[in-house]
């Protein structure tokens, strides 16, 4: 117990204090945990168990990983991507394949040795890169989907290539397990599944597989959905998110005792349920365990880096790491434009997929195994792609670097070209904008939405509006939308960088025009305002004042007082914000800026003596230090209770 203890103290701690920091300092989450990897596996000779063993066990994460990616995508959608997950993602493999088994002959590898790891470093990392797109908003981009397809692809393709690898090395062996190629890996319940597999004919083996994914895409559709109504009636949480978990293991389980790959199969399941009206809650009980085992997967890999054979070797080991992604990338490049992938796309997709993945730590051992390759061959090539992934988040940044200078061609946009216009052009359309828009147009005035979000842009559509998929962000597309022509822009997008950019765009270009703009808190409206947002609304403003009037009136003050003291403190924060917007340097932290500070304790003193002096029977009027203006007396309930008012 007390070295279990040990070493998951050990493990919390990196994650907790690393990775904390690398988000800190703009490097990611991936980063961190393989940092926090390599702490660890520079002190693991003080553990009694070497990190390399929790391996299988952090692959878990991954399985999870694409449960969740399952659940995000309906079959419909699945369908639609078939020319992607088939031409792009074959291609792919087969060129990169070639490619890299052309070079590692070169460098003086038998053919079919070169051929097995061609195989092996074309494959790219799952997790790291769904991860990354993932906290970078990036997977509703048309090359964030273009790379969910090629991994995809990659993930099924690992079957075929456990098939051919034994054929390499001339032994003619069953491709076995997918997790094997360490002992104890798998159970011994497994191993003799895999040994009766071994002793059946082809076409058993392949029917008992092909019954196997029937099991489980039946299965989700037939037998989960009434398991959960009967746990949904229990109440119990905690019986939910187990369930949420045995369907993830026992789905993985099916698939290792017939030889497939787990995560195809938690996939599959995954698909099946993208349609359910559980979908939702399936997904966030397992993000927590999915979020813990992928950190740990990367702190496993961080850890696994052989530091003595790097030291030893190191020109050689960094340069086939680096021929490895430049040849990647090119492929990925030549890929992405045959497709069609132009600008920021086609450098996401090339960037993004460069490196090796976690496969190869599996495909690796497994040509170990069946004698295709030596042990010290093995270990420099799980040292390359383990340091290919190190440099992944380094190729995001560069990715990053490359968007912001190149953009896209002005000529073309990515998802939709823009052929209809409208006065008002609302950018995004989640639970703020979509209110936004539709009260706009009952009221019979023509917009022009714009949203990242395929589904959310379908559904505005199907209503009548004139919606199209693209990056509001984009100034190529704003001036699609038609901006220079527009009267009013709605800035309704949730992530606040791109709020900020898109008002700082919007006012360069249109010093005229009329712009709304969102703010999540206090910071976001100071630099709205700065930008030169004509209206800016707090996202909770509104409700917070109407939820602050119905405690007043229980607290015993009447309905039409009350809200004349809403009224009063929502003029107060109209100017007090704007105020507080001119002393805010956006240079120091809030709680350092002292201008800021002072100011805002004397609004507040002037608007308690304000409150004291009206509401109290004194009526300074504009003696009084924050009177009541007579347009906001005169302002109706309905009015009061809907208004914007921007505010911190």
């Amino acid at each position: 117990m007390s070295s279990f203890l040990l070493l998951a103290t050990i493990y919390l701690a990196a994650a907790v204090i690393v990775v904390p920091l690398s988000k800190k300092f703009g490097f990611g989450s991936v980063l961190g945990y393989l940092l926090a990897g390599i702490i660890i596996g520079q002190v693991s000779g003080l553990l009694d168990s070497s990190p390399r063993a929790l391996q299988l066990f952090a692959e878990f994460g991954i399985v999870m990983l694409l449960f969740v990616i399952g659940l995000e995508l309906e079959p419909r959608s699945l369908w639609e991507m078939r020319d992607k997950l088939i031409g792009l993602g074959g291609l792919q493999i087969a060129i990169t394949t070639g490619v890299l088994a052309a070079a590692a002959a070169v460098l003086g590898l038998p053919l079919l040795v070169a051929v097995g790891v061609g195989m092996t470093m074309a494959l790219s990392s799952t997790a790291m890169v769904l991860q990354t797109i993932a906290e970078k908003r990036l997977t509703q981009t048309d090359g964030g989907r273009s790379s969910l397809s090629v991994l995809l692809t990659q993930d099924v393709a690992v079957i075929p290539m456990l098939v051919v690898i034994p054929l390499l090395g001339g032994t003619g062996n069953s491709a076995g397990p997918v997790h094997g190629g360490e002992e104890g890996a798998v159970g011994e319940g497994v191993e003799i599944a895999q040994a009766f597999l071994d002793s059946l004919p082809p076409f058993l083996v392949a029917g008992i597989m092909a019954a196997s994914i029937a099991f489980i895409v039946l299965g989700g559709h037939y037998l989960i959905r009434p398991l959960f109504r009967f746990i949904a009636e229990s109440g119990l949480m905690e019986i939910s998110v187990a369930a949420t978990l045995f369907l993830v293991a026992v789905t993985a389980l099916i698939m290792n005792l017939v030889g497939l790959s787990p995560a195809l199969g938690t996939f599959l399941a995954g698909v099946m349920l993208a349609n359910s009206e559980f979908r939702h809650e399936l997904e966030s009980n397992i993000a927590p365990f999915k979020g813990l085992l992928l950190g740990l997967f990367f702190i496993v890999v961080g850890a696994g880096i052989n530091f003595a054979l790097l030291y030893s070797e190191f020109f050689a080991i960094i340069g086939m790491t680096i021929g490895v992604i430049v040849l990647k990338a090119a492929v990925l490049l030549f890929l992405a434009r045959l497709f069609r992938l132009r600008g920021r796309d086609q450098w996401l997709f090339t960037l993004g997929l460069a490196q090796s993945g976690e496969f190869a730590f599996i495909l690796l051992n497994f040509m170990q195994q069946t004698g295709v390759i030596d042990v010290e061959l093995s270990e420099r090539m799980l040292l390359v792609a383990t340091m290919s992934m190190f440099f992944t988040p380094a190729l995001f940044i560069v990715y990053e670097r490359l968007a912001k200078r190149i953009g896209d061609p002005p000529d073309r946009l990515p998802d939709d070209e823009i052929r209809e216009r409208g006065p008002i052009i609302i950018a995004g359309v989640g639970r703020f904008g979509n209110i936004v828009n539709q009260l706009v147009g009952v009221n019979g005035y023509s917009t022009v939405v714009l949203d990242t979000d395929i589904k959310a842009i379908n559904l505005a559509r199907r209503r009548g509006f004139k919606a199209y998929l693209g990056d509001p962000s984009r100034p190529e597309l704003l001036e699609g939308a038609g901006l220079q022509y527009a009267e009013a822009l709605v800035v309704a997008i949730d992530t606040s960088e791109h709020v900020l950019q898109i008002v700082q765009y919007a006012r360069r270009r249109r010093p005229d025009l009329y712009i709304v703009a969102r703010a999540r808190n206090r910071e976001d409206f100071f630099k709205l305002y700065q930008a030169g947002a004509s209206e800016i609304v707090p996202e909770v403003f509104d409700s917070s004042l109407r939820a602050g009037r119905y405690v007043l009136q229980k607290m015993g003050i009447s309905e039409d007082d009350a809200r004349r003291r809403v009224q009063t403190y929502m003029h107060y924060e109209r100017r007090s914000s704007r105020e507080l917007a001119a002393v805010w340097d956006p240079n120091l932290p809030m709680e350092k800026n002292d201008a800021y500070l002072k100011r805002l304790m004397e609004l507040d003193q002037e608007v308690r003596a304000g409150f004291g002096a009206q509401f109290d029977g004194i009526d300074l009027s504009d003696e009084s230090p924050f009177p009541l203006q007579s347009e906001d007396v005169a302002e109706d309930s309905s009015k009061s209770e809907d208004r914007e008012a921007p505010t911190a």
